[in-house]
C-alpha cells in the first residue's frame, strides 16, 4: 500500500499505445496522509483543477467518456494491469464511435476522485481503474469504477464495479469486454449503478 506509482513510465506506456494523458493528484499530499484521510483523496489539489481547466479550454471538453488511472491502494496493480485494459477498451470505444477525453492519469487517488475529473472535464462518463486493497492471495489486483453523469456528491451506489482484473483472474481481454458492455448500457439507458445490472455473460456469443 505504500508503493509510489510511477507516473512518468505509466504515461510512456500509454503514449506507445497511442493514447493522450494528463496527470493529476488528489489532496493528500503524501502517502500516510492518503492512508489516513481517505476524503482528501476523493478531491483534486487546486493545481491539478486548473490543469484540468485548461486541457478542457483546449478542447478536450464534452467527450463521451473520460477514463482515469489511479494508484489506489496497490499502485503495481495500476501500473502492471491498466494499461492493456485501457488500450484495448479504447481501441473497441472509438471503433464504435465514442469520442474519449484524454487518459487521466491520478496520484493518492480514490474513487470518488473520477467524479471531479469528469465533471471538469464535462464527460458523460467516467470510469477510474485502480489498485485494490492488497490481499493474501490477489496482492495485485485491479478494480473498476464507472459513473454515468460524473460529479461531486455521487455515492457508491451509483457506480458499476469490475473487480480482480489481473491475469489469474480477469484479464485484460475480459476486462476490457465487460466494460465496454457495461459503458455502452449505462450510456443507452443513461444511468449507472445499482440500477444497471451487469448481464453481458447471458448475452449469446
Amino acid at each position: 500500500m505504500h508503493q509510489a506509482l510511477d507516473v512518468g513510465a505509466l504515461r510512456a506506456d500509454l503514449e506507445q499505445a497511442g493514447l493522450a494523458s494528463l496527470q493529476v493528484r488528489s489532496r493528500a499530499a503524501h502517502r500516510a496522509t492518503y492512508l489516513q484521510r481517505p476524503d482528501l483523496g476523493r478531491r483534486l489539489e487546486a493545481e491539478s483543477c486548473d490543469r484540468l481547466a485548461a486541457a478542457a479550454a483546449a478542447g478536450a471538453t464534452g467527450s463521451d467518456a473520460v477514463i482515469v488511472v489511479g494508484d489506489g491502494l496497490a499502485a503495481r496493480a495500476a501500473q502492471r494491469h491498466a494499461v492493456p485494459v485501457v488500450s484495448r477498451l479504447a481501441a473497441a470505444l472509438r471503433g464504435a464511435g465514442w469520442r474519449l477525453a484524454p487518459v487521466v492519469v491520478a496520484e493518492q487517488a480514490r474513487v470518488a476522485l473520477a467524479d471531479e475529473v469528469g465533471a471538469l472535464l464535462d464527460a458523460a462518463l467516467a470510469l477510474i481503474l485502480l489498485g485494490e486493497r492488497p490481499g493474501l492471495t490477489a496482492p495485485h489486483s485491479l478494480g473498476a469504477y464507472l459513473t454515468w453523469g460524473p460529479r461531486r456528491g455521487r455515492t457508491d451506489a451509483e457506480r458499476n464495479c469490475v473487480s480482480n482484473i489481473r491475469p489469474e483472474g480477469l484479464d485484460s481481454g475480459r476486462a476490457a469486454e465487460r466494460l465496454g458492455y457495461l459503458m455502452t448500457e449505462a450510456r443507452r439507458r443513461r444511468l449507472s449503478g445499482v440500477a444497471l445490472k451487469e448481464q453481458s455473460g447471458m448475452l449469446p456469443a
